[in-house]
């Protein structure tokens, strides 16, 4: 199993959705400049989804317009259907995400759509994508506990995780979208999941709500997952999902992976400027488990002492 974990930044996209304050497109690239200047290579820059439903991320054509180093970074984006596609298609965005909510009642309050209708219009566009020769991904959203049915069983994930692979999707993202997975929940799912994919077809989403994200990191690890999404600081969650506050921080997953020897290609100290400018430019106090620490290093590296 290989000792590189991707790790994606969610932060311009699941970070700021949920934010009081709207940034400015140009707001939203110094954002993304902090990041690859933390030495961050993939990247969600945003959504194309209704401004009305969404002010946080109107803009996003424009954003990819103006993105540095699209050679050397992987950008991708969330389309909700099959305008957000073509907007996101016409934008000349390489790597599109779907987000499946795995109950019944999550699809209709997020989406006023039936689970069915839409896995259907999920399955249709993950087609369309490797069709058009543009990377296909599909979030599982509330693969573990959804705030309004409860737990969610494994199989059900196991078998819309399926579809969208059959479907055409490149990765399947299982997302803990309030942050109530544990780490025997992850397993029991991610088990079931590895034993019918393939390698690099599994990506993991987990949030911090009850502390426990980066032991079901170590658990999604352990079953081969070598992709995660996290945001840096920490910032943002799901607006439309109640307790889904406190995505995982990317400071504390890169200094946790760099710890336990799996390359990343992200220095953890670098991270430290990153948070900064980030929390400058959202006015949100930002920084994980590790940030203090992760600071204190920092300032002994270059010489200061913080009391």
């Amino acid at each position: 199993m290989s000792d590189f974990v991707i790790v994606n930044e969610v932060g311009p996209r699941d970070g700021l959705q949920s934010q009081g304050k709207t940034l400015s497109i140009q707001e939203r690239l110094t954002m993304i400049d902090a990041l690859l200047a933390g030495g961050i290579r993939s990247i969600e820059v945003g959504s194309f989804v209704s401004p009305k439903a969404v002010p946080q991320m109107a803009g996003t054509s424009e954003l990819f317009s103006l993105l540095p180093m699209a050679g050397a970074v992987a950008y991708s984006a969330l389309v909700p259907n099959l305008r957000g596609y073509e907007l996101a298609r016409e934008a000349g965005v390489q790597s599109v995400a779907v987000v499946l909510s795995a109950t019944e009642t999550m699809n209709q309050r997020n989406i006023n759509m039936s689970l069915e209708q839409t896995a259907t219009v999920c399955a249709e566009l993950m087609q369309r994508a490797r069709e058009d020769g543009i990377e296909a991904r599909a979030y599982v959203a509330v693969a573990f506990e959804c705030p309004f049915e409860g737990l969610t069983p494994p199989a059900v994930v196991e078998s819309l995780a399926m579809r969208m692979l059959e479907a055409g999707a490149r990765k399947v993202i299982v997302a803990d979208t309030i942050g109530a997975a544990n780490p025997h929940a992850v397993r029991q799912v991610l088990e079931r999941l590895a034993s019918r994919s393939t390698a690099g077809q599994l990506s993991c989403h987990f949030h911090d709500t009850r502390g426990m994200a980066l032991a079901n990191v170590l658990a999604a690890l352990d079953c081969g997952v070598r992709e995660f999404d996290s945001s840096i600081g920490g910032l943002g969650g799901c607006p439309f999902s109640p307790g889904a506050t406190g995505n995982l921080a990317t400071e504390d997953l890169v200094l946790m992976l760099d710890a336990m020897g799996l390359r990343t290609g992200i220095e953890p100290l670098a991270l430290v400027n990153t948070v900064r400018r980030v929390q400058a430019l959202t006015n949100t106090p930002l920084g994980g488990h590790s940030f203090r620490w992760l600071e204190r290093q920092s300032g002994k590296r270059q010489g200061v002492n913080h009391v």
